[in-house]
């Protein structure tokens, strides 16, 4: 699969951007209904995205969309939100970070998908601007198969743009 960039720069594979992390819902995290509020789940998003944009290209990174956000389940007071973000996708300038949030039961271990969501961000050279990023290095046809479905994002997202 061919990369937008320069022949000889180094690509990395998507599993050098897994990133893992946990967050118990505390009360103040949470809506009267006794589940979390969105906007703290989205939170907790784009910082496990950024985090995972940036263990890819080594650079400063800002979040510049956010796709596909859909909230599957709500997460109860006590249990465990478990982020995972990583690389689908290299363009230029952008990357594209998938992430799933899953709800954790601290008493059974169950757990279930609550939010899942795909982010945009840039990344930033020492000017501030927007540079270069490493490409991606496609391993296997699961992630083929996710660039792919990334491109296709990234059309409708320009398409949209455009429009504007």
């Amino acid at each position: 699969m061919p990369h937008p960039y320069p022949a000889g720069t180094p690509g990395k594979p998507a599993r050098e951007s897994l990133v893992e992390m946990a967050e118990v819902v505390l009360p103040q995290d949470a809506n009267p209904n006794g589940t979390a509020f969105g906007g703290k789940i989205v939170q907790w998003i784009d910082l496990c995205a950024g985090v995972a944009a940036g263990r890819h290209c080594r650079r400063p990174v800002v979040t510049a969309s956010m796709d596909d956000l859909h909230f599957h389940a709500p997460i109860k007071i006590g249990y465990v939100a478990l982020l995972t973000a990583k690389i689908t996708a290299v363009f230029r300038t952008s990357m594209e970070v998938s992430v799933r949030v899953m709800a954790e039961n601290p008493l059974t271990g169950e757990r279930s998908l609550c939010t899942s969501a795909f982010l945009t961000f840039v990344g930033l050279g020492p000017d501030g601007r927007p540079a270069e990023v490493p490409p991606l290095i496609v391993e296997t046809p699961e992630e083929r198969d996710a660039f792919e479905r990334a491109r296709e994002r990234r059309a409708a997202r320009l398409t949209r743009s455009a429009e504007r």
